[in-house]
């Protein structure tokens, strides 16, 4: 059985996930045991409303892992997906680091076992990995840097023409990259599950009832929609982009938990989701990983201090070499 199925059985063996709370005053108690306990609260944009409004930062992967890099807090909780708080704790081994649903996984990651990803590389001695940081810790210790998608072109131009490279996990970002760059890196085969679920025949049809709307995209998303994007950028690029534009009407094809800052920040401004291909409760494309945290499962694990991340020390420290690389460049 897969270790975080186990782990969070041996939590709810324990009572702790089936705790009741009524007439609990969420917010009041998270901000109560928060100060308390000296702890922060990161979490990023794909959270649910409620969650980014209570956070003591909301950002994208880099702004995230910068935050977790120079934070004075005992107590990281991190209101995001495993890989998160896994590079958190990482970047804070002395540190508890927190994630309100153990489960709260990350397709992208997932897409990238460990032993197949080791056995690719040894096919290629020649090449340097630089690996998008929605992976694993092992995975991580496989590379030799790590990016996100605001620094990717600067992380890979960074690294000789001649030198070849392999980039993983996500190959639409990978392929975007290598347009972008004109390289031509060896990709590994993954995907992120949220980005490929926009339907380009929905899109189109939306674009013809809204033909004074910009497209906007993720670069995480696939090739044909990018084609399409006036303007591709990293989660936290889309924002500036839509804040500094005099557009004011936005189709934006990324995970739909960006809407709720982007119309915080131009309520003067139509934001409206990309299509997904299959019906849903938004008509948009939602990550259930990152709706799995809850403002309840917030509050039990600030009282309970569980779930607890840890991270073999040997793998943490082979992992904090190419975080730091990349945190280097990112200044």
């Amino acid at each position: 059985m897969d270790t975080l199925v186990v782990a969070k059985k041996n939590l709810s063996e324990k009572g702790f996930l089936d705790i009741e709370t009524p007439n609990i005053d969420y917010v009041e108690e998270i901000l109560k045991l928060k100060k308390e306990k000296n702890a922060v609260i990161l979490a990023h944009y794909y959270q649910i409303d409620a969650i980014q409004q209570i956070a003591d930062f909301v950002g994208d992967s880099l702004a995230l892992a910068q935050q977790a890099a120079k934070t004075d807090a005992d107590i990281i909780v991190f209101a995001g997906v495993h890989f998160m708080a896994e590079t958190a704790k990482i970047l804070n081994p002395t540190k508890k680091v927190l994630l309100p649903d153990l489960l709260a996984g990350c397709s992208l990651a997932d897409s990238c076992p460990p032993e197949d990803f080791a056995a690719f590389k040894k096919k290629h001695p020649e090449h340097l990995v630089v690996t998008y940081i929605n992976c694993s810790a092992e995975i991580k210790a496989l590379s030799d840097y790590v990016c996100t998608s605001s620094n990717a072109k600067k992380i890979i131009e960074s690294i000789p023409k001649e030198q070849p490279i392999i980039f993983a996990p996500d190959r639409n970002l990978g392929d975007y990259l290598n347009k972008e760059t004109g390289r031509e890196m060896l990709l590994w085969d993954g995907a992120c599950m949220v980005h490929e679920a926009f339907s380009m025949e929905k899109l189109i049809d939306l674009y013809k009832e809204n033909p004074d709307a910009e497209i906007i995209a993720h670069p995480e998303s696939e090739a044909h929609l990018l084609k399409v994007a006036k303007y591709i950028g990293s989660t936290s690029g889309l924002l500036n982009h839509v804040k500094n534009s005099k557009n004011k009407k936005f189709i934006v094809a990324t995970e739909a938990g960006i809407l709720f800052q982007m119309s915080q920040e131009n309520p003067d401004k139509e934001i409206i989701p990309a299509p997904a291909k299959e019906n849903n409760t938004c008509a948009c494309s939602e990550c259930a990983y990152m709706k799995m945290n809850t403002m309840k499962k917030l509050y039990l694990c600030l009282q309970h201090e569980l779930p607890n991340i840890e991270v073999a020390e040997e793998l943490s420290k082979k992992a904090i070499i190419p975080i730091q690389r990349m945190l280097a460049l990112s200044k």
